[in-house]
This record gives structure tokens, C-alpha cells and sequence, in this order.
């Protein structure tokens, strides 16, 4: 039987030992035996910033909120993750999907808006925040996503939505920005953030993560490399950690069915790797992966065969 990339790379993981801190879990993913195939060679969004081989702006000086140009100047591909925000030019924006730019090359990328009240130049290129867009907001928008490449063959958000669930998740965490920004949920709850930063380190051979608040489970990011998990995980827990910061503490005297965690999470993360898989050509190179199933959305970036990133919720 043929095995698809995302099985081969599922089944190539194992669940590590748990890391905690107060109501958020981290499972790392560590790789079974050696890695298969050769290493894809490419840079992270904020590699490639820092020595100035990339350039992110409007795509235009009249400007598109659904859209960015990513101009790289390098010699190798680079990799822009699935939620991650850029904060400056007209207004700050998350990226719908996971992209691998290739190398010396302009691409257009589709974003969502995550700063509502804000349509005015603060600088003309973009810089990258350290995070992603909170975990349950990238879940909602990769749905979202996934349902328009279903229906119109677009990698679109719902931008309305999109700008809702901020404003609701503001409002529960007693946040307020002039402009509606989700960059100020980070801001003003930074204390709690790094610390769960700090806490949740990664582990030798981690190639991926698995996160539970209050024992029920979130979702995972998984790559390709483990240079790349180590560099993103920072990104990754602090979005996680909003919703803990937003999610209480489970009521005790509510009858719970006694199903350890750990036995969740590996039930978890086979029902992804047996979810109806959607291809389509990715923004950049490679194919964008999409899967659907009942209780979880998940999608994926497969370049030459490797799956370079991975990432599922439930729902």
C-alpha cells in the first residue's frame, strides 16, 4: 500500500515526556531513528530579515489588506509560517498558510488583519512579531481558510471573523487597543506569556509540539528539522498561551471521564493521520495539504516530498 508523506512523517514521531506549566501541557514530538532523505535547505521568516535578504511590504502604496509582498533576495527558500504576525506598514497582519518562498524570488502571499483601526503607514516594510496568532484564532481562520480553497480555490480568512474573535478575546482578557490590535493581548499579559516560554523548553531530537490546556487538547505544530522547531516554539507556546491565560481551571466537582491525557493525544494525532487529505498547489513551492474531520482541521506545506510543516486542532 502507498503511504502518503503526512503518514510516513506521522508515523516517524513519538510522544515525549510532558513539560507543565500551571494549565498548559506541552507534548514534545520527538523523531523515531534517523531523519529521511536529505535536509530541504532554507531560512525562517526571521532569519531572513535579520540579515536583510528579505523585504515584506504592502503590495502597493495604496495597499491590500488581503494581501503582502515578500520579496527574497537569498539564496535559499525561505519558510513563513502558518499565523505568524507582521507587525508595521498599513496595518498588522497573520499569514493564512504555511509558505516556502523560493530562493532570489517575489511572491505574494494572502494575510488576514489582525489590527482593525488601523489603515496609515507606521513604517514601510514589515518587521515579524515573536509570535503567532493565538492558538484558537489559528484555528478558526485555518478553517476558514481550508473552506475557501474548497469553495472558490482561495486562500482566504474571514476577515469579519477574524477581527470579531479579537474582540471578544480582548474583551475576556480585559485587553483595549485604539486600534483593535492583537499585538496588545501579548503586550499586556507579557508576564504570563514568557513565562510559559521559559518553562516549556524544547527537548533533544523535538521536532514538533503537542499542547493541552486544562487537559484538553489544543493542537500541534510539527516540522521537518529540528533547527526549525527550536526556532519556532517560542512563537508557538506564546500563542498557545493566550488560551491558557483565557481558559479557567476546570470544575472539580463536574464528573470527567478518567481518560489519561497522554492516551488523548496519541488517539489525537491518529485520527490526523487517518483525516481525508485535500492537495492543491501551495503559494511558493511545494503543495498545500488540507484535512477535514469531524472534531479537528488541520493542513500542511509537503516540498519534494518531505512535509516541511504540519499543524492540526481540535475542534
Amino acid at each position: 500500500m502507498h503511504t502518503t508523506p503526512l503518514e510516513s512523517t506521522l508515523s516517524s514521531v513519538a510522544l515525549g515526556l510532558e513539560a507543565t506549566y500551571r494549565n498548559l501541557t506541552m507534548y514534545p514530538l520527538l523523531r523515531r531513528g534517523a531523519r529521511g532523505g536529505p535536509a530541504l535547505d532554507y531560512a525562517t521568516l526571521d532569519e531572513g530579515l535579520a540579515i536583510g535578504d528579505v523585504d515584506v511590504t504592502e503590495i502597493s502604496e495604496q495597499g491590500s489588506v488581503p494581501e503582502l509582498r515578500v520579496v527574497n533576495r537569498g539564496r535559499q527558500a525561505l519558510l513563513v509560517l502558518d499565523g505568524e504576525e507582521l507587525v508595521g506598514a498599513k496595518q498588522n497582519r497573520v499569514v493564512n498558510l504555511t509558505i516556502m518562498v523560493p530562493a532570489e524570488f517575489e511572491l505574494r502571499i494572502p494575510v488576514s488583519c489582525v489590527e482593525a483601526g488601523r489603515w496609515r503607514h507606521r513604517s514601510r516594510s514589515f518587521s515579524s512579531a515573536p509570535r503567532t496568532q493565538y492558538a484558537s484564532g489559528r484555528a478558526r481562520r485555518m478553517s476558514q481558510v481550508t473552506s475557501s480553497m474548497e469553495m472558490r480555490g482561495m486562500y482566504c480568512s474571514d476577515q469579519a471573523d477574524v477581527w470579531s474573535h479579537i474582540a471578544e478575546k480582548s474583551a475576556k482578557l480585559r485587553t483595549a487597543s485604539p486600534t483593535g490590535a492583537m499585538e496588545a493581548i501579548f503586550t499586556d499579559h507579557a508576564s504570563f506569556i514568557d513565562s510559559c516560554v521559559s518553562a516549556l523548553q524544547p527537548a533533544d531530537g523535538q521536532v514538533g509540539a503537542l499542547f493541552a490546556v486544562n487537559d484538553r487538547i489544543v493542537g500541534f505544530d510539527l516540522f521537518d528539522d529540528e533547527r526549525t522547531l527550536r526556532t519556532l516554539l517560542p512563537k508557538i507556546v506564546r500563542s498557545v498561551a493566550v488560551d491558557a491565560l483565557d481558559s479557567p481551571a476546570p470544575d472539580k466537582d463536574k464528573p470527567v471521564i478518567p481518560v489519561p491525557l497522554r492516551s488523548m493525544c496519541e488517539q489525537f494525532m491518529a485520527a490526523v493521520g487517518q483525516s481525508p487529505a485535500h492537495s492543491a498547489p501551495a503559494v511558493g513551492l511545494g503543495a498545500d495539504v488540507r484535512l477535514t474531520a469531524h472534531g479537528l482541521t488541520g493542513a500542511a506545506l509537503v516540498v519534494e516530498e518531505q512535509v516541511v510543516h504540519l499543524s492540526a486542532f481540535a475542534q
